[in-house]
């Protein structure tokens, strides 16, 4: 019964093979017509205008610490504070970007973006804004180094022993 449990032990016939359904419901392909819904901007965070916001869950992790989204929004200018690392990369339309620090940047279709969770910028969207946005919440550190470790003894017990010994993934 190597790679194989019982799944019921009322049941001993019932098999799962852990290997092969693990690769199967791991990926997942398809396109599906959009269905955006409404997400609204918290309302001590806009500054002026009426923007309306919305969203599309398109993935997420298992383990609930990554998501992908298709997000879009009207005219406004409002804050948005990250309690999330997110890089977005736009699709349409343009935004002004403009950091706690003061700097501004114009942000257009075709343009990349990365906000580290803890920080913000003050959004202003003259017309229209979509993007697709990979939102990840970090984990503690003392989970990464833990990780770390891992992924060095699993490289020593393969006698792999440099940085390309794998794939990065534990």
């Amino acid at each position: 019964m190597h790679g194989a449990v019982s799944a019921d032990k009322a049941c001993p016939m019932l098999m799962i093979n852990w290997k092969t359904m693990a690769a199967e419901t791991l990926i997942t392909v398809g396109t599906t017509p959009p269905n955006l819904v409404s997400n609204p901007i918290q309302a001590g965070w806009i500054l002026d205008g009426e923007p309306v916001a919305r969203l599309q869950l398109l993935s997420s992790s298992a383990d609930g610490t990554a998501s992908t989204y298709f997000w879009d929004c009207t005219a406004g200018r409002f804050n948005w504070f990250y309690s999330f690392d997110e890089t977005f990369h736009i699709l349409e339309g343009e935004v002004k970007l403009k950091y706690p620090s003061g700097t501004s940047h114009r942000v257009v279709a075709g343009d990349t973006v990365f906000f580290p969770a803890g920080s913000s910028a003050e959004w202003t969207v003259d017309r229209y804004v979509r993007k697709l946005a990979f939102c990840r919440t970090p984990i503690p550190s003392y989970l990464t180094f833990a990780r770390q470790v891992a992924r060095r003894l699993k490289r020593l017990a393969r006698g792999g022993s440099g940085k390309d010994a794998g794939s990065g993934l534990l």
